[in-house]
């Protein structure tokens, strides 16, 4: 590689390493019993791995490595964007204008070949038409889901999301497959039992 390229790529990662400052609404439970809210780049991790471990459940054949490409870029607009809570209406009444907007300056960051791969595969899962950019949105929100389960719902409860509120957003990930439908499931079925949702009796 010549020098202006290698340059290029390490003043990208250290502008991506800012998704580590994009705070989600998601919370981590810490051992002490308290809590932080995840990080974007912590997100994109735990979506990476659900995707791992996805992958050889589902019935349709999958290129993991479009996958984790997917996993890893899906959020680098958040950069300059900024988190857009899913259950926010005036958030995502306007997420996908200024995303396309941060996608512009984020992406042209890098070299043109390389901004031209990962700005196709943050397409591709924007647009959601491939069975990679399905699987890919499925694992995105489990992960999102899961998130919220493992801190007993206090983001929902914080929010006043109401298990029925999900439901848009959770049914076309469980009918991706069988195998998503088993497990945001199994999630929906511990958030209930524990109560988590805002408005449950517990």
């Amino acid at each position: 590689m010549s020098p202006d390229r290698v340059a290029a790529i390490l003043d990208f990662l250290a502008l991506a390493d800012r998704l580590k400052l994009v705070e989600r609404r998601g919370r981590i439970p810490l051992p002490d019993g308290t809590t932080r809210r995840e990080n974007s780049a912590e997100h994109c991790w735990h979506l990476a791995l659900v995707a791992v471990l996805m992958a050889g459940e589902v019935a349709e054949p999958i290129d993991l490595g479009r996958v984790l490409t997917m996993a890893a870029v899906h959020d680098l607009v958040e950069i300059e964007a900024g988190d857009s809570y899913a259950y926010d209406p005036a958030a995502q009444a306007t997420a996908a204008e200024r995303e396309r907007a941060a996608a512009d300056i984020v992406f042209a960051a890098l070299p043109p070949d390389l901004a031209a791969r990962l700005r196709a595969a943050w397409e591709e899962f924007e647009a959601g038409e491939t069975p990679e950019a399905r699987f890919a949105m499925a694992c995105d929100r489990a992960q999102g889901f899961l998130q919220n389960v493992l801190s007993q719902g206090l983001a929902w409860r914080e929010h006043g999301v109401a298990a029925p509120t999900t439901h848009p957003r959770m049914q076309p990930a469980m009918a991706v497959d069988p195998a998503f439908a088993a497990l945001i499931g199994a999630l929906y079925a511990r958030a209930e039992a524990g109560g988590m949702f805002a408005g449950a009796r517990g």
